[in-house]
């Protein structure tokens, strides 16, 4: 039985704990500490993690794999970084054949070293590649499942957003990942109770279920330091809270007890807001997790009081229930051109006689490769300087509000990552993330709602060909048009050569 699962189905609140897979931790260490959490009542599952931060670490299938041998049930976290679409199914594969079910499922932190600027990120032998990103994947696990594989998919999600953009895009983002077959959502870390209460109104006020663990980490000084300035990305840790975490750390136990004190409140929270669970990490100790269960389940009835007081968010952050509205920017010029065009000769989406007569053109140009060539040079010629476009092939500005995805770092087609920070990028921080852009156009245009619609993987065959053509001869994957479909590579995949 899939104790995760069976957790969630039964409506029991429930634990699963983060295990680390750094290098710097031997497996051996990693496996005890998941043998002596499989024996603590409530804990249902070890979280393990891959591409931390953005190292490498062990493997996590085999980590995944020695901790579910020891009695502890695997959610291994399943990244996008530098794998390509046949690698992540392969990954998938090896899941299914060791019998692990539990896939985190996340586009991962941008690896360390790698140079945005390069296409190979400056270090060939390991270029940060992204050929899908977290919604996608989910898509993917879908397909499998639906094939008969038995996978349980969880996802991440940041509450702890405090521009609109950021906040706003996350959940839009959440939801086509539930839309796309996610089970269960985990948050991402934050000690602001406000936003906690957030995620679960937006949830419950839009009537989805899907069952959310919040993320309690037990956090000591050094790495509050550290997350006060958002790295890695996607943690947080407001100037009041550092300030108290260093002022807790000159008690003779080196603020241990208060940190301990703090995440047994933070669970106390969760159960009191109606989560199904707590994700527990910066701390594998099997004594100390058994501490913080019985702790929370002690003050329990506590929890408002503690809302009130574990709420370190910044002052003047947005709260997406609390924000007074506010009038959209002007839509600009370009965007009134194009949606103006897109009205006058609606092909993209129409079989009419317009598009009939492009698609036969189109098709004389592809049969004469110069002439090919000459349209995406023309192509490319007009769009890298309007929308810094990379001349992937598959084209979706008309689906991201004429901006181009292959600027993002992460050439993420489906929202932004979890690591922006007050709406600037991950990996170039000195840069607004392009998915700012995106969500104030949609708002300037009244179209936020159809942000939700899932994008799938481009396909990569077709770089530095013209997408005009890929559109007309439906060669490319686009909104309702997905060229890679799991199916040609799902029942055994017996070569390297990718064939979606």
């Amino acid at each position: 039985m899939n104790s995760i699962k069976e957790a969630l189905t039964s409506g029991r609140f429930s634990y699963i704990v983060e295990l680390v897979a750094s290098q710097r931790t031997p497996e051996a260490k990693i496996f005890q500490a998941g043998s002596d959490l499989a024996r603590i009542p409530g804990v249902i599952a070890a979280g393990v993690t891959s591409y931390a931060g953005g190292s490498a670490g062990h493997d996590p299938i085999r980590v995944g794999a020695g901790v579910r041998a020891r009695g502890l049930t695997p959610n291994v976290h399943l990244t996008c970084v530098n794998k390509d679409r046949l690698e992540i199914l392969k990954s998938l594969e090896t899941c299914h054949s060791l019998g692990i079910e539990n896939i985190f499922a996340i586009t991962g932190d941008y690896p360390l070293g790698g140079d945005p600027a390069s296409p190979h990120g400056g270090n060939p032998a390991a270029p940060p590649l992204f050929a899908m990103d977290s919604v996608q994947l989910v898509e993917t696990i879908s397909e499998l499942r639906a094939a008969g594989m038995p996978f349980y998919t969880s996802v991440a999600v940041s509450p702890f957003k405090y521009t609109e953009a950021d906040c706003a895009y996350q959940y839009l983002k959440l939801e086509k990942k539930i839309a796309a077959g996610a089970d269960y959502a985990i948050t991402q870390l934050g000690y602001d109770s406000r936003k906690f209460r957030e995620l679960k109104r937006y949830l419950d006020d839009r009537g989805l279920k899907t069952p959310v663990f919040g993320n309690v980490y037990v956090l000591p000084p050094k790495a509050a330091e550290k997350f006060s300035k958002g790295e890695p990305p996607g943690c947080w840790v407001s100037k009041e809270l550092l300030e108290r975490v260093q002022v807790e750390a000159k008690a003779e136990d080196k603020g241990m007890a208060a940190r301990l004190e703090r995440a047994a409140r933070t669970v106390a929270i969760l159960r009191g807001l109606g989560y199904a669970g707590a994700y527990i990490g910066g701390i594998d100790n099997a004594q100390r997790i058994q501490w913080i269960i019985r702790r929370s389940e002690e003050v329990a009835s506590q929890w408002e009081e503690f809302a009130a007081e574990i709420s370190y968010g910044p002052k003047g952050g947005f709260y997406y229930f609390e924000a007074p509205p506010h009038a959209p920017k002007p839509l600009g010029v370009l965007p009134q051109v194009l949606d103006t065009a897109a009205r006058l000769f609606p092909v993209k989406h129409e079989d009419n006689g317009l598009r009939r007569f492009l698609t036969s053109v189109l098709r004389w140009v592809d049969e004469r490769p110069a002439a090919a060539h000459a349209l995406e040079r023309v192509e490319l010629a007009i769009k890298s300087p309007l929308f810094g476009c990379k001349a992937c092939g598959n084209c979706v500005l008309g689906e991201m509000e004429y901006v181009c995805p292959m600027t993002c770092p992460k050439n993420m087609r489906n929202g932004p990552c979890g690591g922006t920070l007050n709406g600037m990028c991950e990996v170039l921080p000195d840069k607004p993330c392009i998915w700012v852009k995106v969500y104030e156009t949609a708002q300037s245009a009244n179209r936020i709602d159809e942000l939700k619609a899932y994008i799938p993987p481009r396909n990569r065959s077709l770089q530095g060909t013209s997408s005009f053509i890929n559109l007309f001869l439906e060669r490319d994957s686009r909104p309702g048009h997905d060229t890679n479909p799991v199916a040609t590579t799902l029942v055994r995949i017996e070569n390297t050569t990718e064939k979606v």
